[in-house]
């Protein structure tokens, strides 16, 4: 019996070959292939994903708004209808947003609605 370093030759310098490559999975007649997906070109974003830049994009608009708020605490007085109260600045900027924003969404809502309607008719 010989071994490399008797023959002078070392380990490191002999070709490792190639793993074989495993067999393909044989299908019956008659019996479905299944089918590879691919991804279309163009295509990078899932719903996971969208929801995920939302979440961060929520997070970076509170964190702005949080320090809007602590550098408006100045009292603001108002008045609406029949009620006279004071709130910090901030604060009373962020429920006249937050107001806005319900209003939009309700007139929103509301053309959604009539859509709805007008697709449904005959």
């Amino acid at each position: 019996m010989s071994t490399n370093a008797e023959s002078g030759a070392s380990a490191e310098h002999e070709p490792v070959p190639p793993a074989p490559e495993p067999p393909a999975p044989k299908h019956r007649r008659g019996e479905q292939v299944p089918a590879k997906r691919t991804t279309p070109k163009g295509v990078h974003g899932s719903r996971t994903g969208y929801t995920w830049i939302g979440l961060l994009a929520a997070a970076v608009i509170g964190i702005v708004l949080l320090i809007f708020i602590i550098q408006n605490l100045d009292q603001a007085n108002v008045n609406l209808l029949f009620w006279d109260f004071s709130l910090p600045l901030g604060i009373t900027v962020l429920l006249s947003v937050i107001a806005g924003a319900l209003v939009m969404g309700l007139v929103g809502g509301v053309r959604i609605l009539q859509l709805r309607h007008a697709a449904k008719k005959p």
